[in-house]
């Protein structure tokens, strides 16, 4: 997993130090602070992340650090029971010490595609098979310290299957109105970021199509 791993890494430091020049960017203060990787320092490595100290120096000779967690990207999908109603999930987040509202997602195993994953994740944590998937988009959820990139995807034509939840998960499969799940947005009742930020986009791309 960790060549795989470094190599988005790689990529994110890539852009850091293009000084300026890089497709897209316009000149301006972002052009003057390009940086060159002089070390790079490894501090954990688990199952789904790791934990690394870039060293960085630019041409004037000053130096600093960044902590980069480096994951090997996910997927989250948007699954349609009918044209009005998805699969949403009450999952126990530990790390916050509460159940958020979800869409269902998951991270993307060694050399897997994300359309592959989508249709695994989807079929492991609510039980449904997609027959169909659309891409909708994609995003980096935590650029400031994570290298992890989202793929989005519509789930269609689902059939049911069983589940297969990962030891630890606690997940309860909710059909909601997308209407309704818009509008959880809105009251709060949906805080998750990766699921605020899919719906909204299929909503306003996707959904008046």
């Amino acid at each position: 997993m960790s060549g795989s791993i470094l190599g988005g890494a790689s990529k994110a430091v890539n852009a850091m130090s293009c000084g300026g020049i890089c497709q897209g960017t316009r000149p301006g203060i972002i052009a003057r602070m390009s940086y060159r990787v002089i070390e790079k320092q490894g501090i954990y490595s688990g199952k789904k992340i790791s934990l690394e100290i870039h060293h960085l120096e630019n041409e004037q000779g000053e130096r600093v650090k960044k902590e980069v967690v480096v994951h090997p990207g996910a997927v989250v999908v948007l699954a349609f029971l009918d044209q009005q109603t998805i699969l949403l999930l009450r999952n126990r987040r530990y790390a916050i010490g509460q159940i958020l509202v979800e869409l269902p997602a998951g991270t993307l195993e060694k050399g897997e595609a994300p359309m592959n994953c989508a249709g695994r994740e989807l079929m492991e944590e609510t039980g449904y098979l997609a027959t169909r998937l659309k891409p909708i988009g994609n995003f980096y959820p935590s650029p400031g310290v994570m290298s992890e990139k989202m793929y989005a995807f519509a789930a269609y034509d689902l059939e049911k299957a069983e589940r297969s939840l990962e030891a630890g998960e606690e997940i309860e499969v909710e059909p909601t109105g997308l209407a309704e799940a818009i509008n959880m947005i809105r009251t709060g009742q949906i805080q998750d970021g990766k699921t605020i930020a899919v719906l909204l986009m299929y909503e306003r791309f996707h959904g008046r199509s």
